[in-house]
């Protein structure tokens, strides 16, 4: 009997060693792929498992990056979702999450450059594609004020209100306040509508005007609203709102 057990434990480091040998291989190919053709080399879910596989040495995490991307819907929604809401996917933890995480932090930092070491007119665009890759596919609605100083550079992007599925709050006092505590010349008024909807509600509208009279008389110009959306963005200035 204990000549069997002795095998049949031969058996199971054997096979144990041959399946982390392929799963060895199989990364292989992806990493070569992706050092020979960049990432249009690889699909979501592969750029998904090579990541976890970094964070996941012994398993194969083809089966658990498809699970991601089937969950949250697309490779941009699972970079933007929330760590809790990532962890909840089974097989996810902290060190997995926090892999998928670091890119998309990554990725933001580069997209914001422009918006940060440029004036934010000039780097309209870099502007809205750093908005859209961080705020698109939320599930909460958040409201946003960047500052800008009078060469129309960034200051300050501060998150002010964070609310339920479809509403935050955002107060004419409270944003004026702060603009005047940072000495801001100008700011942009931006939040997300997680319906992936970006037309301006009523109360959007009415907030918006209320901040921009505010503003006007104490010299603090609104250059725009901006909503962001799934499926676009809508600007204020650019509808005639403002």
């Amino acid at each position: 009997m204990p000549e069997l057990d002795l095998e049949l434990d031969i058996a199971k480091k054997s096979n144990g060693n041959s399946q982390a040998h392929h799963g060895e291989g199989h990364r292989g190919r992806l990493r070569e792929r992706l050092l020979d053709g960049g990432s249009n080399a690889l699909l979501d879910h592969e750029l998904v498992e090579y990541l976890l596989s970094l964070a996941i040495r012994r398993r194969d995490t083809k089966p658990l990056a498809k699970d991601l991307i089937d969950t949250f819907g697309s490779l941009s929604a699972l970079l933007t979702a929330d760590g809790e809401s990532i962890k909840k996917v089974p097989g996810m933890g902290d060190v997995s999450t926090a892999a998928i995480k670091i890119v998309q932090a990554a990725a933001l930092r580069m997209i914001s450059e422009p918006v940060r070491e440029q004036p934010i007119l000039t780097s309209w665009q870099a502007l809205l594609d750093y908005l859209r890759a961080d705020m698109a596919h939320l599930v909460h609605e958040r409201v946003r004020v960047l500052h800008l100083n009078s060469k129309n550079r960034l200051i300050r992007d501060e998150l002010v209100s964070e609310g339920s599925i479809d509403q935050a709050a955002i107060y004419t006092r409270e944003v004026i306040k702060r603009a005047l505590e940072l000495g801001s010349a100008a700011i942009i008024l931006v939040h997300n509508h997680p319906s992936g909807d970006s037309a301006p509600s009523r109360q959007d509208i009415a907030i918006t005007k209320d901040i921009c009279d505010a503003g006007r008389k104490l010299g603090i110009a609104v250059h725009d609203h901006i909503i962001i959306g799934k499926d676009g963005h809508t600007s204020f200035r650019s509808k005639g709102l403002i």
